[in-house]
């Protein structure tokens, strides 16, 4: 066997591989003798089917397989050895010149386009500045935050009239262009949620509703074009729902309420656990913490954000496009040519950043440990479970999710290209200069959203 390596440019390659029949003939051989012992054929007993035979039956498509499989060894132990770190996978040149027998004495030879990772330098320094937003909570957001968390608590009642953030449970029925209920058209019965709704003056003409009222309201409207909406309220799939032209009639059936609890002890326990909090600047106080804790997440994700635009402006390199593109297309069957275009950008770009973080995990000697992976699941495990209830699960109890979390393979890559991901941005963190400032939550929504 005989593997030549041909250099196209820096970042593009060429592997010739030639077989001879003493390379893949005695993976053939072992390969029949298997199969003889394996065959169920008629006029045979099981495992005495001669191997001759299936080397008359099956012997050109054992020699196929085989002579992939030697190719696929091969060149993985070539790149191997050669330290050779390839982008995407090797892909083979097809030549229409050579045709092959097939017959157990064919000279093969096999040649493969390599797409190579680009050399380059990483000289992060001082100079380079990130800002590192400390976010505060303001009065509107606390006031929206101590609301919910008092309605979560609180009882439900049935007033006469609808007032802002009610919940309407109502019959809703698709009308005809004329007006008229339309006859074995949509119709269902559901809760209707007042805060929900985007429309201002759609919401203000549900609003001082009574039992029995009836009104006409254009429901993609009402919620602004939102598909998965509109079809959890009628029932629907989301493709039907985003075809939605009707009016509806809503005919309210109760006006339901949610009050909200009363900030005293019993509530305070129930949130905090006995005694925890005791007055009610204590419970704003702690509202506080909750939410300043949540917005350190969000800095901290900004944050990253800008680092990965650094340092993917700042590291110049160039890819293999081309191959890229081509490799792309060959394991993406249904990759339109107009969708390679429009995305490819983004996939280089993350390429990029995964070239960058591997690079300065290999020569920062950066370790990834277990405890590490298993610290941030736990993490990331309690932060879903504070979304439905603010009372922490036991620590016990999450340890055990999180080992049943991280049995899943595909869950403990996740986190631990997470953990990777961040060891890689404490690193840049301690190199670059972090500017801190103080900005108010409403404003850095708007900075977020603007960007």
């Amino acid at each position: 066997m005989n593997i030549t390596q041909e250099k196209v440019d820096a970042l593009n390659a060429v592997v010739k591989i030639n077989i001879d029949p003493e390379d893949y003939q005695p993976r053939v051989d072992k390969a029949i003798k298997e199969n003889a012992k394996k065959a169920k054929l008629p006029g045979f007993r099981a495992g005495m089917v001669p191997a001759s035979h299936i080397k008359k039956m099956y012997g050109k498509s054992i020699l196929v397989d085989e002579i992939n499989n030697l190719l696929s060894d091969t060149l993985n132990k070539y790149i191997d050895e050669q330290k050779l770190e390839v982008l995407g996978q090797p892909l083979p040149k097809v030549d229409d010149e050579k045709q092959y027998n097939w017959d157990f004495n064919d000279n093969f030879e096999f040649n493969y386009e390599l797409g190579l990772a680009p050399e380059f330098s990483i000289d992060f320094s001082s100079k380079d500045k990130a800002t590192q937003y400390v976010i505060k909570v303001d009065d509107e957001t606390l006031a929206s935050r101590t609301k919910n968390i008092r309605r979560s608590y609180g009882k439900m009642t049935n007033p006469d009239v609808s007032a802002d953030d009610d919940v309407l449970y109502a019959d809703l029925a698709q009308l005809s262009p004329d007006g008229s209920v339309f006859e074995d058209g949509i119709s269902n019965t559901a809760s209707v949620r007042l805060d929900q709704i985007k429309d201002e003056a759609i919401k203000a003409s549900l609003i001082g509703l009574k039992k029995d009222d009836v009104l006409t309201f254009d429901i993609q409207k009402a919620f602004d074009n939102d598909a998965p909406k509109v079809a959890a309220l009628l029932k629907i799939e989301e493709a039907e729902a985003a075809d939605l032209k009707s009016n509806f009639q809503l005919t309210v059936k109760n006006v339901n309420r949610l009050e909200e609890s009363d900030l005293n002890q019993e509530f305070f326990d129930k949130l905090f656990g006995e005694g925890t909090v005791t007055t009610e600047a204590e419970f704003t106080a702690k509202i506080t913490e909750e939410l300043e804790s949540m917005m350190v997440q969000d800095s901290d994700r900004k944050l990253q954000d800008d680092i990965y635009k650094l340092s993917v402006a700042k590291v110049e390199f160039n890819l293999p496009d081309e191959f890229l593109k081509r490799w792309l297309k060959a394991t993406n069957e249904k990759l339109t040519d107009e969708e390679l275009e429009v995305g490819y950008n983004d996939f280089a770009t993350n390429l990029k950043w995964t070239l960058i973080e591997n690079k300065i995990i290999r020569e920062n000697e950066i370790e990834i440990k277990y405890e590490e992976v298993f610290a941030l699941a736990k993490v990331r495990l309690d932060q879903q479970f504070r979304m439905y209830s603010p009372q922490p699960i036991p620590d016990e109890q999450l340890g055990q999710y999180t080992v049943q979390y991280l049995q899943n393979k595909e869950n403990a890559n996740k986190i631990f290209e997470e953990v990777k991901a961040l060891r890689v941005f404490d690193f840049i963190k301690s190199v670059i200069t972090l500017e801190r400032q103080d900005i108010l939550f409403t404003d850095f929504n708007k900075l977020v959203s603007e960007k």
